[in-house]
């Protein structure tokens, strides 16, 4: 309390008082923000509003770089290294899920990845939990069209993309994030990406049945070429 000590003060009395309180507040400010930030940890849970699905804020740490080398190590190795996560995505931007808060954050939040001069081929994920008011369809070719008005050259590929945008609605709120290699990576599923290809050979054995009949389909109509061919050469 400073009023009864104020009104005692002099002029010059009083504006050095008043610097001592500036100070000695800044300091306290300092102090408050500087424990506030040992109290951010690294990594922390946040409640995310959907079953199953646990949120991680980060501090300091570029969440698509972070997923990335996780996923890179675990594809190398083909070690698994956890038991219970099914897939892991970086989220590198919210905004309300509303079509309208959507297009004006997208057309800035896609520069770094499609706007000209730089391009590349890419593919749109849609995921909505606890969420019926947005329609899929209409959320990718809106987003879609916001990526080719950014570049022309920018085109769409479904099967081997440099690029997907993972889209994931979760109540109100959009989760937005351009990953690399996600078909190579198994769509980020932890699971999926430490099989072997021999590994999945054996759990989809229709694959490798699809692949036999056609070797003997082809084996088959080149025995009906020759077999026709004889035949001609025999009528000749």
């Amino acid at each position: 309390k400073f009023s009864d000590h104020e009104d005692r003060l002099s002029g010059s009395d009083r504006e050095e008082d008043e610097d001592d309180v500036e100070a000695a507040l800044k300091k306290e400010v300092g102090q408050i923000r500087a424990s506030t930030e040992q109290k951010l940890r690294r990594f922390q849970s946040v409640e995310s509003g959907a079953n199953n699905v646990v949120f991680i804020r980060t501090q300091g740490i570029e969440p698509e770089n972070l997923v990335h080398h996780i996923l890179k190590d675990m594809h190398t190795t083909k070690k698994k290294k956890t038991r219970v996560i099914l897939r892991m995505l970086p989220i590198s931007g919210t905004c309300k899920a509303f079509m309208e808060d959507m297009k004006k954050y997208t057309e800035t939040f896609f520069e770094p990845w499609f706007k000209a001069p730089n391009k590349g081929t890419f593919q749109i994920v849609y995921k909505a939990r606890n969420n019926s008011h947005m329609s899929r369809e209409e959320v990718i070719k809106e987003l879609a069209g916001i990526v080719g008005s950014l570049n022309p050259e920018n085109k769409v590929d479904l099967n081997n993309p440099q690029y997907t945008i993972v889209v994931e609605i979760i109540k109100t709120v959009c989760c937005l994030s351009v990953v690399r290699d996600y078909v190579l990576f198994r769509k980020y599923n932890l699971q999926e990406v430490v099989k072997s290809n021999k590994e999945d050979a054996q759990q989809n054995p229709s694959s490798v049945t699809e692949e036999q009949n056609s070797e003997v389909a082809k084996a088959e109509t080149e025995e009906q070429e020759k077999s026709s061919k004889a035949v001609k050469e025999e009528n000749k």
